[in-house]
């Protein structure tokens, strides 16, 4: 009996097999079908866009003046500005949707024809920039005239924008996802495979395409004055990227 169990202790030492008292040897886990399969996948990527007409627009406008001293400029801007905003407001736009977007008081210096020769300060410039939101395309002419007219020396740029940008984006990001699904289906075929369930998406908004009107402008002269500025707004676009990945359908 006893010969009998050392027998026993012995060969499960040379298998490797555990000494567990009064148990069978336990056989190996099955293989789970997660670690046997890899799913198979096609990876794609669609790029759609979406164009909309602007519905409003923005103005950068500025005055200007320039003064022996730095008071002196600051107190001539300050009239002429206030002077812009009010016929601003009195010709319709309204207070709140205009902002000043940048003020400056800098050193003037006269022009140097020699240039070994240090410039020469001839008094002090004073800038006062303000954005100007227009809700209504058709008065942006009328509104830059206006500007010109009351005082304004300097306009720097018209732009346009879409006041709802998500619903043209909604439209990119269907036109993106019908895109993406077609070049799928392409792929698919051309390897004999069939499309299956979506697996994953991401996606990339492109921001909305401004393109600014540049003008440089001085105040209309007066027999220029009765005509108004023309101003054609661009067609906006909007851009969507998405990065879809499919299973590849296996079939029963």
């Amino acid at each position: 009996m006893l010969s009998s169990r050392r027998a026993a202790l012995l060969s499960a030492l040379l298998l490797g097999l555990p000494l567990t008292a009064g148990a069978q040897p336990r056989p190996p886990p099955a293989a789970t079908p997660a670690a046997t399969t890899q799913e198979r996948t096609i990876r794609v990527e669609g790029r759609g866009e979406a164009k909309a007409a602007p519905d409003e627009a923005f103005i950068d406008l500025a005055v200007e003046t320039q003064a022996p001293t730095a008071q002196a400029a600051s107190d001539a801007n300050a009239k002429k500005m206030e002077k812009v905003l009010a016929a601003l407001v009195q010709a319709g736009l309204v207070r709140k949707d205009i902002e000043t977007n940048n003020y400056a008081v800098y050193p003037d210096y006269a022009p140097n024809p020699r240039g070994d020769a240090a410039p020469k300060q001839v008094g002090y410039r004073v800038s006062n920039n303000v954005h100007v939101h227009v809700r209504d395309l058709n008065r942006v002419g009328p509104f830059l005239d206006v500007a010109l007219k009351a005082g304004a020396n300097r306009v720097d740029s018209v732009s346009f924008g879409l006041s709802k940008p998500e619903v043209v984006r909604d439209a990119a990001l269907r036109d993106a996802v019908e895109r993406a699904r077609q070049s799928g289906q392409v792929l698919a075929a051309a390897l004999g495979v069939k499309l299956g369930a979506v697996l994953d998406a991401s996606t990339i908004s492109e921001p909305v395409r401004v393109f600014p009107l540049m003008r440089s402008a001085m105040p209309q002269s007066a027999e220029d004055s009765a005509a108004s500025t023309p101003i054609q707004p661009k067609e906006q676009t909007v851009e969507a990227t998405v990065t879809v990945i499919f299973a590849i359908d296996a079939g029963k």
